[in-house]
């Protein structure tokens, strides 16, 4: 429970640091950006501070280039 209150606090200390400086400037796309990044962020973080498993990306990138590289590593034998 403190973690993810932790989480959320750092969460809004960054918009609060970050967001009037863009404001300030007019760049509307980056606070989108900002706002969708740090809100998967935090997201994340939180799904990791409940032990839930998240699946790793790197996983995805072998499972769709290992048959490649095997055909590879067969045909350079």
């Amino acid at each position: 429970m403190w973690t993810i209150a932790g989480i959320l606090i750092a969460a809004a200390l960054i918009v609060i640091i970050e967001v009037p400086a863009l404001w300030r400037k007019k760049w509307i796309k980056e606070i989108w950006v900002h706002a969708i990044l740090l809100l998967i962020g935090t997201g994340l973080s939180i799904a990791l501070s409940l032990r839930v498993k998240i699946p790793n990306p790197l996983d995805w990138i072998t499972f769709v280039y290992k048959p490649f590289s095997d055909l590879l590593a067969n045909w350079l034998k």
